[in-house]
């Protein structure tokens, strides 16, 4: 009888300590699972972060090229419909670079079948004499707060390309162009980055033939180069 009561005991501790078992490893899945859940909640945060500067960015390019409030350091007028004055020529560097220079970030277009200029420089690259990206505000005297707590961890950068703009050129009967601009946007992590893209016409001062309304201006189309790490080592 003794014996009998002992391995019933033996029994029951045995069943309680696998219960207890089961029900530790079921707490440290909910655990697992609620870690995961705020990394992914903190990611998607960051990115928006980044996506938000990378805009801002795109903003401060075409206040760049279409008209600067700050005179001291505008260079708007360089940026003419029927001018590539300021852009690299063929036998250039593909992008201007250099903090001091009025052209920095102006890039050149590129050939046909051949890889856009942009593609090949170093977005990171902030140094007086090796930047090629226009940080925030250099032309337009805009401010952008970053590096404090949430907000991105580095001020957005841009480029502009100069681009042919054949349906201008058919109206006019002479060589036109427009600008495919490409801004980087940093989260409240350096290592989270969106890239962004806009192509800008810029309106002119007096229309050029009775067709011109038909001409659209401004933004005329937006897009998220989703490869952009890809591409940009392929370019280097």
């Amino acid at each position: 009888m003794w014996q009998s009561k002992f391995s019933q005991a033996g029994a029951t501790l045995l069943t309680v300590l696998v219960m207890l078992l089961l029900i530790l490893m079921l707490g440290l899945a909910a655990a697992r699972i609620a870690l995961q859940g705020e990394k992914a909640a903190r990611n998607d945060r960051d990115r928006h972060i980044a996506f938000q500067a990378a805009e801002a960015g795109l903003l401060d390019a075409e206040i760049d090229i279409a008209h600067s409030f700050d005179a001291a350091i505008s260079r708007s007028h360089i940026f003419t419909q029927h001018s590539e004055s300021g852009f690299p020529l063929l036998h250039e560097e593909g992008c201007n670079r250099g903090l001091g220079n009025a052209h920095l970030g102006l890039c050149r277009p590129a050939p046909d079948g051949s890889a856009a200029a942009r593609e090949g420089i170093n977005f990171f690259d902030d140094t007086a004499d090796g930047a090629h990206t226009v940080p925030y505000g250099r032309f337009t005297g805009n401010q952008f707060l970053a590096g404090i707590a949430a907000l991105p961890a580095r001020e957005p950068r841009y480029v502009v390309e100069l681009m042919v703009d054949h349906k201008v050129s058919q109206l006019t009967g002479k060589p036109a162009y427009f600008y495919r601009i490409t801004a980087i946007g940093y989260g409240a992590s350096v290592g989270t980055q969106v890239v962004l893209q806009s192509v800008y016409r810029k309106r002119q001062a007096e229309a050029l033939t009775k067709e011109q309304p038909s001409v659209a201006t401004g933004r005329l189309s937006w897009r998220e180069i989703i490869n952009w790490h890809e591409l940009h080592a392929a370019g280097n």
